[in-house]
């Protein structure tokens, strides 16, 4: 029995060689090529079928809807969607889509992925440019460029007419480079120039830095350098022992100045008087 069916076994591959021997060259030649013709065409067929070639849809309009309704609205007509990038303008509602690609109406394929541009909901921070000693109108021009608003503008006597003398957010002064919410307002103190009529110098010595100040600015004087004579620990709580003008000339005359001109101020942690250079009261 074995022997029989191996018999069976080795004559079936010469029964088919045979079969193929005794046809013409030319039979064999056009099956063959039947037989490819029908393999490629089914391969063709299934990738097809695979990748849904003949199936197109039309990309519906999505600018200006809100992020979520856009991409349930895609995702539901077969569309993949991604987030491409996010920007950010302040004179459009937050979260909608602001950019699509491929555009409203287009004719795509099924499964094509729809390239989605949204307005951001959070403000960016930007950097504070630098606007002092620049001209009021370049300035103006720096907050427009920069995403940022003018807020409130004073003027004070100097002779940099024209001129940001500082800058301000919230009330303090901000350094160049400090992060900023886009649209914030910034305040300019500005150069009035100097004005023709004179003041009489004020007298600061034996008065806090903080009041001294406050004197200066009340008589529209600015302050020119600050030098502490010892370690300061509490500036604005330390004595002025001299200041630049003084309150008398040489002659024992007043001393006239013009507002917006610069005093120097010196500074100690004691108070220094002046008629007696070695007696000091101790803070």
């Amino acid at each position: 029995m074995f022997f029989a069916e191996c018999w069976i076994i080795n004559i079936e591959p010469k029964i088919m060689f045979k079969f193929i021997t005794d046809r013409p060259f030319w039979v064999n030649l056009l099956a063959a090529a039947i037989f490819a013709f029908l393999l490629i065409f089914l391969i063709l067929q299934m990738l097809g079928w695979i990748t849904k070639h003949g199936e197109y849809l039309t990309v519906p309009a999505v600018k200006r809807k809100p992020t979520n309704e856009a991409i349930k609205m895609l995702e539901s007509k077969g569309f993949d969607v991604v987030i491409q990038d996010s920007v950010f303008t302040d004179t459009l509602p937050r979260g909608i889509i602001i950019k699509q690609l491929p555009d409203a109406d287009a004719t795509v394929k099924v499964n094509r992925t729809v390239f989605l541009t949204v307005n951001r909901y959070t403000p960016p921070m930007i950097d504070m440019p630098a606007l002092e000693g620049k001209s009021l109108s370049f300035a103006l021009d720096l907050l427009q460029r920069n995403h940022l608003q003018l807020g409130d503008t004073t003027y004070k006597p100097d002779f940099m007419k024209g001129s940001v003398l500082e800058q301000q957010y919230n009330g303090d002064k901000i350094a160049a480079g400090t992060k900023v919410i886009w649209g914030s307002k910034i305040s300019l103190v500005i150069a009035g120039g100097l004005q023709d009529e004179q003041i009489s110098v004020p007298d600061l010595i034996g008065k806090t830095f903080a009041e001294g100040k406050a004197a200066l600015e009340q008589s529209g004087i600015n302050i020119g350098a600050v030098i502490a004579k010892d370690a300061i620990k509490d500036t604005a709580a330390a004595f002025i022992y001299k200041q630049n003008p003084g309150r008398y000339n040489d002659e024992k005359k007043p001393v006239y100045i013009h507002p917006g001109q610069l005093m120097d101020i010196y500074i100690s942690q004691i108070m220094i008087l002046p008629e007696n250079a070695d007696t000091t009261i101790k803070k």
